[in-house]
C-alpha cells in the first residue's frame, strides 16, 4: 500500500511540474525503454520532475538524481533515529526525503524560495512536515540551531566558505560528522597530503581542526543539470582536541607561506614588500636602528636566523605538515614577529572565509 501511495504521490507530482513551474525542453528521461527496475523508474521519474525546473548553473544547482547514491550517502552519514541532521541546499528534497527517512529532524537551509516551496509540499505527500525545518535564507549568513550531523550536497560555488564556518564553528555548533559531495577537484585539494602536487592552504587549515577522509567518486551524469566535473563524497570528523594556537595568526601565517607554496621559505621571506609588511605588523621595537634601511637589515637577519636556527630555510610549504607549521610559527611569534594585526578583533568566521576564500 505505501508503494502504491509513493508511486501515486510521484505521479501527481510529475503533473504539477509540468503545470507550475517554469519548463525547459525534456531530454529523454523517463522514456520507455524496456522493463526497468523499481530504482530505474524511481529515477527517470525524479529526472523528469528535476527537467522541468529552471536550474542556475552559476548558483551551484545540480540536483542529485541517482537513488543508489543517495541510499548510499546516507547510510555512510551513520545517522541515529534521534540525529538532528543539517542539510545545505536541499533542492527539491531528493536528499533530504532520504535523511527523513532516518533521523528524527532535519534542518534544511536553501536560498531558492522556488526549491522551499517545492520541498514543503514533498514533504508533505509523505507526512513529515513536523520533522523538517527548512530555513529560508543564506547558508553563509544563518546562524545554524542545533545539530548532531551535516549531510548535504554542497552548492559548488559556496564550498570554501561554508567548510570554514562548519569546522571552525565547532565550539558554536558541536557536530558528529559532515558527510558532504563536492566538486571532485575541490575533494581532491582537500584530501592532499604534504608532498602531494595538490597539497595547498585550504588542506592545511581545515586539517589544523578536523580529519578528512575520502568515501567515493560520483559521477557528473547522476546531477541535473549535468555538470562539466564529477563529484567526491568525503567525510569530515571535528578533532577533539586542537593546537593552542591563535586562528588569526595561524590563517594569516598560512597565508604568506602558501602564496607561493612551491618557493623556498627563505626566498618567501628575503621579498622586500613581504618584510615591510610584517615589520608593520611585528614588535618592532626590538629591530628599530637610527634608520629605516638598518632596520630592515636588522628585520631581514632575525628572520634568517630563526628559519636557519628551525631548519627551515631551504625547506618548501608544499612539503611541510602542520606540525613543523605550528613549529615554525611559534619560533616567529616568540621572537616578537606576527603576521595577522593584533589590533583587530575580527569576527572568527569572517576570517575563516577569509582564509579560504582565494583557493579554487
Amino acid at each position: 500500500m505505501l508503494h502504491l501511495q509513493k508511486a501515486l504521490s510521484d505521479n501527481i507530482w510529475r503533473q504539477i511540474f509540468h503545470r507550475c513551474l517554469r519548463t525547459k525542453p525534456s531530454h529523454g528521461y523517463g522514456g520507455d525503454v524496456g522493463r526497468k527496475s523499481k530504482a530505474e523508474r524511481h529515477e527517470s521519474n525524479e529526472e523528469e520532475k528535476e527537467e522541468h525546473i529552471r536550474l542556475f548553473k552559476s548558483r551551484g544547482q545540480h540536483l542529485l538524481t541517482n537513488p543508489r547514491i543517495l541510499d548510499c550517502i546516507v547510510r555512510t552519514s551513520n545517522i541515529k533515529s534521534d540525529d538532528t541532521v543539517l542539510e545545505i541546499g536541499p533542492g527539491t528534497g531528493n536528499l533530504t526525503l532520504e535523511l527523513l527517512e532516518a533521523a528524527k529532524n532535519v534542518v534544511a537551509v536553501e536560498i531558492d524560495n522556488r526549491m522551499v516551496e517545492i520541498l514543503r509540499k514533498r514533504t508533505s505527500e509523505r507526512g513529515f512536515n513536523d520533522r523538517l525545518n527548512i530555513i529560508s535564507g543564506d547558508a553563509l549568513k544563518t546562524d545554524f540551531p542545533e545539530f548532531n550531523l551535516v549531510v548535504a550536497n554542497i552548492p559548488y560555488n559556496i564550498s570554501s566558505p561554508l567548510l570554514a564556518k562548519l569546522v571552525y564553528g565547532v565550539k558554536t555548533n558541536p557536530f558528529r560528522s559532515a558527510t558532504l559531495l563536492l566538486q571532485k577537484e575541490f575533494a581532491r585539494r582537500l584530501l592532499a597530503k604534504p608532498g602531494d602536487s595538490e597539497f595547498n592552504r585550504l588542506a592545511v587549515n581545515v586539517t589544523l581542526v578536523a580529519e578528512v577522509e575520502f568515501v567515493m567518486d560520483v559521477s557528473k551524469r547522476d546531477f541535473v543539470p549535468c555538470p562539466k566535473v564529477d563529484s567526491s563524497v568525503i567525510k569530515i570528523y571535528p578533532k577533539s582536541e586542537i593546537p593552542n594556537v591563535d586562528l588569526n595568526e595561524w590563517w594569516a601565517f598560512t597565508r604568506t607561506c602558501f602564496s607561493k607554496k612551491n618557493k623556498t621559505l627563505g626566498a618567501t621571506f628575503k621579498q622586500k614588500k613581504k618584510l615591510i609588511e610584517l615589520m608593520n605588523l611585528s614588535d618592532s621595537g626590538k629591530f628599530l636602528e637610527n634608520d629605516t634601511s638598518s632596520s630592515m637589515t636588522s628585520f631581514r637577519g632575525e628572520i634568517m636566523r630563526l628559519l636557519e636556527c628551525g631548519g627551515f630555510s631551504d625547506k618548501r610549504p608544499i612539503k611541510l605538515g602542520n606540525d613543523d607549521l605550528l613549529c615554525l610559527l611559534s619560533l616567529f611569534n616568540e621572537a616578537g614577529i606576527f603576521f595577522h594585526d593584533r589590533a583587530k578583533n575580527k569576527d572568527t568566521f569572517d576570517t575563516a572565509f577569509d582564509a579560504c576564500d582565494d583557493l579554487l
